[in-house]
């Protein structure tokens, strides 16, 4: 070969190589948004707790900006509908953890539909909690894969394909993938971490959004036992309370809890770090954003950094968690950023980062983080924050609470209380929220009341939460649809009760239905079946002559239109609410 076409040839190479780099520099970076469900603020080594071992999350927290006043709402699903659009909760529909509650509407945008118009492949695993139905589901709302169980969690009422599995329920579940029953071997955290895996792996050779939401360590508390064999004799009460750092008593119930939770994260942890490896292996760490947090604090009582609360409620040890951003190839990690900061933002911070325009036609109350990141902090910020959250509805004064310039105002009192009767802290000088100023600050409480009322008031007009979404039976995009207890509205507090009033608030296509009706157990024979749909009343009879937990009504017709769908089945002077009730058009 002579020397000029050898030249010739490394050249070739070397622009190739060169056109390749320049190629990978200028893709649009990943995205991997990781949430878990019920873990707390000092549920990780990071944040100073001594018996959880989270090495890979550690590790994540040191190579990372970390916001360290960073929130969250009180429960799960209005957390994920806010993190999923940039929007107070009750903008989007979502009020609750079921009751009807949990369902986003259909016409909010999400990151995944944002990031799927820049040409992203989306997924989504573990758990979504924004509507079980069309048009709510995952699929309906901008991922090209899901894979998701039902409901707010694995084992509860509204997952009837885990429910009957009891105290297995993590263990070789029936999920949904891309809205189709599908049997899993395996632990569920385990399972949710290797199918991200496998869509990474997939998707590499173009920009992705992975949405990885594990739905441990939340309830029920079970794991694999090799984990739990770790922490089996820990005392997770030990070494607290010396740092001057609040501590709250745990009684032994709550330390056999924590040690289970403890077990559950080091998994998390551990399948974490797998997925960490492939993204080296794969070459593409540097240019993917990776960011971490959690929904909401704790469930049970153990350490919280010191902080007052616990999930479902808006002081500090309910709403306050970890954000972990890491994106190599653009940010120096390993610092602290203490800027008010909530889940409404990380959709900002991402139209920031990757380009695109957050949505113009609605509100977003979320704001992007990208000038903390880079340096450019505002000389000032007035920031305002707003957590509420109870059963079913708003309740005025209840479990609320507003935050803005280091003060917050707490309400636990009624919907016509002074002002005294409200709790104020500065959390600059009290971020344990044990000294109450209300009294001696009485025009700063008067304040932040006032711009309480009014995003109260706003809110609770909102045309989504006036006008729930609807789940649309009879619609080809998913027929048969199966009405689960998660999204049953009626008596407030529904659950698995048996006796109970309850009903699904639907758009009902015109049609012939099969209709199926399973119930929690056997009910008693000779029964009589109603079905109450608008104006439409059928009444089936039941001649069986065995109790039975499954009755299955054909060609049952309705008319199109929207209202309640309330079923019930009365027998024996008892009257019986179905578990899930399954109508298939035909």
């Amino acid at each position: 070969m002579n020397q000029t076409f050898r030249i010739l040839i490394l050249g070739t190479f070397t622009l190739f190589g060169f056109k390749s780099f320049a190629q990978q520099k200028e893709k649009s970076p990943n995205v991997i948004l990781i949430i878990t469900d019920d873990q707390g603020y000092g549920d990780f080594g990071f944040t100073g707790n001594p018996h959880v071992n989270t090495p890979t999350l550690d590790a994540l927290a040191a190579e990372s900006i970390r916001f360290t006043n960073y929130y969250v709402s009180p429960v799960c699903a209005p957390t994920r509908s806010s993190l999923m659009t940039g929007r107070y909760s009750l903008r989007t529909g979502v009020r609750d953890t079921y009751n009807g509650g949990a369902m986003m509407a259909s016409s909010e945008i999400t990151i995944a539909e944002l990031l799927k118009d820049k040409d992203y492949a989306t997924g989504i695993f573990g758990k979504w909690h924004l509507g079980d139905n069309y048009p709510m589901r995952p699929s309906d709302q901008g991922f090209d894969e899901s894979l998701i169980h039902l409901a707010g969690g694995m084992g509860q009422v509204g997952d009837f394909t885990t429910f009957f599995q009891g105290d297995r329920s993590y263990f070789d579940p029936v999920l949904w993938h891309n809205n189709q029953q599908q049997k899993y071997l395996g632990y569920c955290s385990e399972i949710f971490a290797s199918e991200a895996i496998k869509f990474i792996e997939a998707n590499k050779d173009q920009p992705f959004f992975t949405y990885l939401s594990f739905n441990a360590p939340h309830t029920p508390l079970q794991v694999p036992e090799e984990y739990y064999q770790k922490y089996k004799d820990i005392d997770p009460s030990a070494g607290f309370g010396e740092d001057g750092k609040p501590f709250y008593p745990m009684s032994e119930r709550q330390k056999e809890d924590a040690r289970k939770v403890y077990a559950m994260v080091e998994n998390i942890d551990d399948n974490l770090n797998r997925l960490f490896q492939k993204l080296e292996e794969l070459g593409i760490a540097e240019n993917t954003i990776v960011i971490f947090m959690t929904d909401n604090g704790p469930q049970q009582q153990r350490y919280v950094g010191g902080m007052r609360g616990l999930k479902g409620n808006v002081f500090q040890g309910g709403v306050r968690v970890p954000l972990l951003i890491r994106y190599p190839n653009r940010f120096q990690g390993n610092r602290d950023i203490d800027a008010l900061s909530a889940h409404l933002d990380i959709m900002p911070t991402l139209a920031g980062l990757i380009g695109f325009e957050v949505p113009k036609d609605r509100k977003i109350d979320g704001r992007s983080l990208l000038p903390w990141m880079e340096g450019n902090t505002p000389a000032t910020d007035e920031r305002i924050y707003f957590s509420y959250w109870t059963r079913k509805y708003p309740e005025r004064y209840q479990n609320i609470a507003i935050q803005k310039e280091g003060w917050k105002l707490v309400g636990n009192t009624d919907y016509n209380a002074p002002d005294g009767s409200f709790e104020l802290f500065n959390l600059d000088q009290d971020p344990y929220e044990q000294n109450n100023l209300v009294d001696k600050e009485a025009t700063k409480a008067q304040s932040l009341k006032a711009e309480l009322d009014l995003i109260y008031n706003e809110l609770i007009q909102e045309e989504n939460l006036i006008n729930q979404p609807l789940i649309e039976v009879g619609n080809p995009a998913e027929n048969p649809t199966i009405l689960n207890r998660n999204d049953a509205s009626g008596e407030r507090g529904i659950w698995a009760q048996e006796d109970t009033y309850g009903y699904w608030n639907v758009k009902m296509e015109e049609g012939i239905y099969d209709i199926s009706l399973k119930f929690v157990k056997p009910v008693e024979t000779k029964g009589k079946v109603t079905l109450e749909f608008g104006n439409q009343v059928i009444i089936f009879k039941d001649q069986s002559e065995e109790n039975f937990d499954l009755l299955k009504l054909k060609n049952v017709s309705f008319k199109s239109g929207i209202g309640q769908l309330l079923p019930f089945y009365e027998a024996g002077g008892k009257r019986y609410f179905p578990f899930w009730v399954e109508l298939s058009k035909k």
